[in-house]
């Protein structure tokens, strides 16, 4: 059976998009027949402190994480190769015992620099997974500035590590030809989407009404909703700014905001600016089981993303999720957003930036119920078509067992593995092309 080891800033029992994606990929790679387990950095057990110690071995929904302990303290730089010291010991260690047939390391850059060093200590294949450039994230976040030196660096080191991985797979289109702009081939890089364990969603739940009454949402009453991480370039605020438009349209409409983030304290003082002030409900973060009784509530999801590098490049998980869910989706015309959404068709799409534009489109869905069902039933087939993890993550495997059998025919080591292999990743990026034009 082949082992692989997926590499990992953080995961489970901590809820992210990063998190769940990853739970997806690992239980859609064991339905298969893989044997997989998960190492995760230093920063994880930072985030989890007195909930999982930091070096233990957890599993978590039948699923197996090891921790990594140490190494995130200190100055700049000096703190982020001791992390990827740290890390990489860590994967030695579970190799000694466990022995991975491949490396499987996912963004960022630290998690993939010490996947490199490992994987290539070990004499296996390595696999570099880019789901966001984390510089761009941390501009998105506020917690760095583009240009900046730290930024630059976060750029080269990940453009390296793309470069001596023996296999790059991205989330979507945007980070692929962004990085094949940056010089790499174009053959190396495979687009393994976004996806939605499809098993977790079956026929939408009834509404909750319970819930709606503590929540003071009456029947009858149009909810848009937002669900997700309340993170300045998510644009909750142009939504909350587009309610008052909207209200003037259909005066019943409610806006329900459900998640937590660094921007939650000012998008409540903002709410509360608007002329009426039980315009908007927020319900904070909620644990993940109770999710789904939230989105019962909801005629629309929204998502207004504001637009930037981060938003233009990547795919959002979210909108997926409430395809799947049958729910109704308004997006930001941002590119991440048009890679998943066909406006008019799964969904509808607004400019970005304009809460005006928002208002309207979101009018517009309201308005024309009738075409309600045909929406939900074209966004569901696309979700099914191309964002399925039990089809899409057999593409995994034959990267993995070509660069295997290149492992065993070939003596001039990793270098070889990697000049070779961009035929299958190529194959197989061209196929998804193939399926989607189809």
């Amino acid at each position: 059976m082949m082992r692989v080891l997926h590499v990992l800033d953080h995961s489970l029992p901590l809820h992210s998009g990063y998190a769940f994606r990853t739970r997806a990929i690992l239980k859609a790679q064991q339905a298969i027949g893989l044997e997989v387990r998960a190492v995760t950095g230093p920063r994880h057990a930072a985030e989890v402190s007195g909930k999982s110690e930091a070096g233990a071995v957890e599993r978590i929904e039948g699923l197996t994480f090891h921790r990594t302990a140490g190494g995130a303290a200190g100055p700049l730089l000096v703190r982020e190769l001791r992390e990827v010291s740290a890390l990489t010991a860590s994967i030695k260690t579970i190799a000694k015992e466990w022995r991975p047939h491949v490396v499987h390391a996912h963004s960022p850059a630290l998690c993939g620099a010490a996947g490199l060093r490992a994987a290539r200590a070990l004499g296996v294949p390595f696999v570099y997974e880019i789901r966001a450039f984390w510089e761009d994230a941390a501009v998105g976040n506020k917690t760095g500035v583009e240009g900046s030196a730290k930024y630059r660096l976060t750029r080269a080191v990940e453009t390296e590590v793309a470069r001596q991985a023996d296999a790059v797979f991205t989330i979507c289109d945007g980070l692929r030809d962004d990085l094949a702009a940056r010089g790499l081939p174009a053959g190396k890089i495979g687009v393994m989407r976004n996806g939605v364990d499809l098993t977790l969603f079956g026929d939408p739940p009834p509404r909750d009404h319970a819930l709606a009454r503590a929540l003071g949402l009456v029947e009858g009453a149009s909810v848009i909703g937002y669900v997700g991480s309340l993170y300045d370039y998510e644009g909750v605020d142009d939504l909350i700014a587009a309610m008052p438009m909207l209200r003037a349209e259909h005066p019943g409409a409610r806006l329900l905001v459900v998640g937590g983030g660094n921007m939650e304290e000012a998008w409540r003082l903002a709410a509360e600016r608007l002329p009426e002030r039980d315009t908007v409900i927020f319900a904070g973060r909620v644990p993940h089981t109770q999710v789904e009784r939230h989105y019962s509530l909801i005629d629309v999801l929204a998502y207004p993303r504001k637009r930037s590098r981060l938003t233009d490049l990547v795919t959002p998980l979210k909108p997926l999720e409430a395809m799947a869910q049958r729910r109704l989706v308004a997006a930001s015309d941002v590119g991440g957003h048009r890679e998943l959404i066909e406006d008019g068709v799964t969904g509808a799409l607004f400019s970005a930036d304009d809460p005006a534009a928002c208002a309207t489109a979101l009018s517009e869905l309201l308005t024309a119920r009738e075409v309600w069902p045909a929406m939900r039933a074209a966004a569901l087939a696309r979700v099914h078509e191309r964002h399925d993890w039990a089809r899409n993550v057999e593409r995994y495997h034959s990267v993995y067992h070509h660069l295997l059998t290149i492992l065993k025919r070939e003596s001039g080591g990793p270098s070889d593995i990697s000049a070779r292999a961009n035929a299958t990743v190529r194959s197989r990026t061209d196929e998804e092309k193939a399926r989607a034009q189809g």
